[in-house]
């Protein structure tokens, strides 16, 4: 899969054969610079209390801060002394066999370009603060960065087989949309909410949403929303759960649901261990505009 941005200024930048580029971090402006430290500023401040703790917690030893764009050659060695991951530049999402690749070798592809001033609040599509904000942090976390390398190695394997829409699901309802529990009550972890202030309060704070236990494969068998917050957010225990969940040859798995019908995003099941049943009034607002 891969998305381009008119505005993305790397779109032409010369790939390498793993479809890394040279991130010419001398090139960023002036602006560019103070779009991340104003992202940077007020994402962590709503971070606070809502995130959880190892991402918070990783920010710091990795340094990261608003002061301008991070080098990712820097940020690297950094990382790489914590956990043995670098943090690779690319102009856009790079095709599937290429992202497992490098998950499997400890290496987390990252877009070099940070959204325009008028897309601030939103982009579809993932940059660099989406990226070094939401993602590197829990790669400094040793359990999160094996379960990152096992879902690389996972990934190929599902290519084999034909179930990548299964562990896509994975993917997108832990890394990108997660939430654990921890301190008493639910925190983030998922990059996708992490670098969004809107969806930081709504996964937690908002009525509207499913939050459902973590459970394999009810969690491959739902469908998810690409364009607004989630409809379901699934809670793991820890990461060494979701890592003892995740640590196998997903073969078996795959046949248990292939033949069992989807889920749609909105729907909760008589089986569900729910945290919230989702009242959905601001999905069915949205639907009556």
């Amino acid at each position: 899969m891969s998305s381009t941005s008119l505005k993305n200024r790397y779109h032409d930048a010369p790939r390498a054969a793993d479809f890394t580029i040279d991130q010419a971090w001398d090139t960023y402006s002036a602006a560019e610079h103070d779009r991340w430290d104003r992202l940077f500023r007020r994402q962590r401040e709503i971070a606070k209390g809502r995130a959880c703790e190892t991402a918070l917690k990783a920010m710091e030893a990795l340094e990261l801060s608003a002061s301008g764009i991070p080098h990712m050659g820097e940020l690297s060695d950094k990382l790489e002394k914590i956990s043995g991951w670098r943090v690779v530049p690319v102009a856009e999402l790079v095709p599937d066999e290429v992202f497992f690749d490098h998950l499997a070798n400890r290496r987390f592809p990252a877009g070099a370009f940070i959204r325009p001033e008028a897309e601030f609040d939103y982009l579809q599509e993932p940059d660099i603060f989406h990226d070094i904000f939401g993602h590197v942090p829990l790669l400094a976390n040793p359990v999160f960065a094996d379960f990152m390398e096992a879902y690389g190695k996972g990934g190929q394997r599902a290519m084999q087989l034909g179930q990548l829409h299964n562990l896509a699901r994975l993917y997108w309802y832990t890394v990108e949309f997660g939430l654990i529990r921890e301190a008493g009550g639910l925190r983030i972890y998922g990059a996708g909410i992490l670098s969004s202030p809107q969806e930081t309060v709504f996964a937690l704070e908002d009525d509207s949403p499913n939050r459902v236990a973590f459970d394999l494969q009810r969690l491959m068998r739902t469908k998810y929303i690409i364009d607004d917050f989630q409809q379901t957010y699934f809670v793991i225990d820890s990461f060494d759960a979701l890592l003892d969940a995740c640590y196998k040859d997903f073969g078996n798995v795959y046949q248990q649901v292939k033949d069992q019908p989807d889920i749609e995003a909105h729907e909760t099941l008589a089986e569900d261990a729910l945290f919230n049943k989702g009242t959905l009034d601001y999905f069915r607002k949205k639907a009556s505009v």
